[in-house]
């Protein structure tokens, strides 16, 4: 192993985040995938979902690995780049981040909505302020939910919000 290594952002495709860390281990490089433990309503739903989707994080001497090491690899997109040079995360970051994960894992989240489908719902804050809509669908382990806002002409829109920017009328 070299001497200058450093932890990376390493984009993965659409959904690939766990196959992705499995290549990147394979091949002899240290890998951090920080997720969170759900529990999905199907079964054969994932169990985990990515604290950072689509985002990895790598430790490694890329002067001895190579950029294209990683631009390359299979669900791989590459490592994050800003004026063609990779972006370096601090490794007391990367303990901050590890340790709010084991925090959430531990204690748990709330992973339902306080909403229902079908309950009249008022936005809070933003651009539709005032609004009021019906509550459609929680997204994202209660992170992001739809609503469904009644336009002049008696069509419904669906707007993606986030959750706590709502409330029950």
């Amino acid at each position: 192993m070299g001497l200058l290594q450093r932890w990376y952002v390493l984009r993965s495709k659409p959904q690939k985040e766990d196959v992705l860390c499995m290549e990147v281990s394979v091949r002899g490089h240290e890998v951090y995938y920080p997720y969170l433990k759900v529990q999905p309503v199907n079964p054969r739903s994932k169990c985990k979902r990515p604290f950072f989707p689509g985002y990895l994080f790598v430790h490694v001497d890329l002067d001895e690995v190579g950029l294209s090491t990683f631009r390359w690899m299979p669900y791989s997109i590459g490592l994050v780049c800003f004026g063609g040079e990779p972006a370096i995360m601090h490794e007391a970051l990367i303990h901050s981040i590890n340790q709010r994960v084991e925090k959430l894992n531990k204690e748990g989240f709330p992973q339902k909505s306080a909403f229902q489908r079908g309950d009249p719902v008022r936005i809070r804050e933003g651009p539709f302020v005032g609004y009021e809509g019906i509550f459609d669908a929680t997204i994202s382990a209660g992170d992001r939910v739809k609503v469904l806002l009644e336009l002049l002409s008696g069509k419904h829109a669906r707007l993606e919000l986030g959750a706590s920017t709502l409330e029950l009328l």
